[in-house]
């Protein structure tokens, strides 16, 4: 079927009942249990799990309109994360699982695994589901990945006849920090990030200890911290003013002015949704954080225009207490 547009949607992170607000307001219709659209596919950036209160729900939607070809979607961190952490490891390989199972992961994902505990055979076909899914997709006038696009690791991982998780030997590789499967991972579904000048820490608003932030890819000649951090946290005040150092410069990646509209999600922002650049829109925007659930209604257009926004505002039944 040929499409008239694209509606391209934000991480859900477990809000059901916002995305079917949000996909009513985009003229998708419920039809034989699916949401369809009569001129139009959604896109979805990844992250549907973890959370939120409707997680199960998020997923059902999600992957029934994707099967019955009213929506594509790529894969997003938590996704990877549900994988990697139910995912035993290769005996004698120091690990139980991929993702190990300390405070900071379990906290992760606890709503997730709370809420598909009593369907354990769903939630393993889920498990296999995301492994199926897309690093990024590309179409003709625009490109789509979870946080990162690099150009050149993506030719690499095309030019080795990858596309997603399915590959046991790419799965298993890819917690291998520094290796190329870690580095494809960790660029595409979480972003650049430099570490903190003189291993510096900082803490985190849900005050975890971080020796790294994450970074802008489009800055044109950023000369200071304060020129590429793209987080909620903000970084130290000293941290910020101190001038990035000829490696730190070298670490960046620059996607330009002349590329293809890029979507991603993953970041967290805030306020009115609008472009980052005219050619770069992020469509996260703090679901789970009493903040909205957001789409763009991308057409043929080069330039992204703020007009092209749509948003709910997210339902607070699916908010965690």
């Amino acid at each position: 079927m040929e499409f008239e547009g694209y509606d391209l949607i934000g991480d859900v992170h477990g809000c059901a009942r916002s995305l079917e607000q949000l996909l009513q307001r985009l003229g998708y219709r419920l039809r034989n249990g699916c949401y369809r659209h009569p001129a139009r596919q959604a896109v979805f950036i990844g992250d549907i799990v973890d959370r939120g209160t409707a997680i199960r729900e998020a997923l059902q939607l999600v992957r029934t309109m994707v099967e019955q070809g009213s929506a594509q979607i790529i894969i997003g961190n938590h996704e990877y994360n549900c994988v990697t952490y139910c995912e035993p490891a290769h005996p004698g390989s120091g690990r139980s699982y991929l993702r190990e199972h300390n405070p900071r992961h379990e906290q992760q994902i606890r709503a997730t695994l709370q809420q598909m505990d009593p369907y354990p055979d769903e939630w393993g076909d889920y498990l296999h589901w995301f492994r199926q899914l897309p690093f990024y997709l590309e179409f003709p006038h625009f490109r789509a990945v979870h946080a990162c696009w690099d150009q050149e690791l993506i030719q690499q991982f095309k030019a080795r006849g990858l596309k997603d998780l399915s590959s046991d030997d790419f799965l298993h590789r890819s917690v291998e920090r520094g290796c190329f499967e870690w580095t494809v991972t960790d660029r595409l579904l979480r972003g650049t990030h430099l570490r903190l000048p003189q291993n510096q820490v900082m803490q985190t608003a849900e005050g975890f200890n971080r020796h790294v932030y994450r970074t802008k890819f489009w800055e044109q000649n950023p000369q200071r911290h304060q020129d590429v951090v793209f987080q909620p946290d903000p970084l130290p005040e000293h941290i910020a003013r101190q001038r990035l150092s000829e490696e730190e410069q070298r670490q960046l990646l620059h996607y330009d002015a002349e590329q293809l509209p890029l979507f991603i999600g993953h970041y967290w922002r805030e306020g009115q949704p609008r472009p980052i650049t005219d050619n770069i829109v992020c469509l996260d925007y703090s679901a789970v954080k009493s903040g909205k659930l957001v789409a763009y209604r991308m057409d043929s257009e080069s330039r992204l225009d703020a007009a092209k926004f749509v948003w709910v505002d997210v339902d607070p039944a699916d908010i965690c207490e």
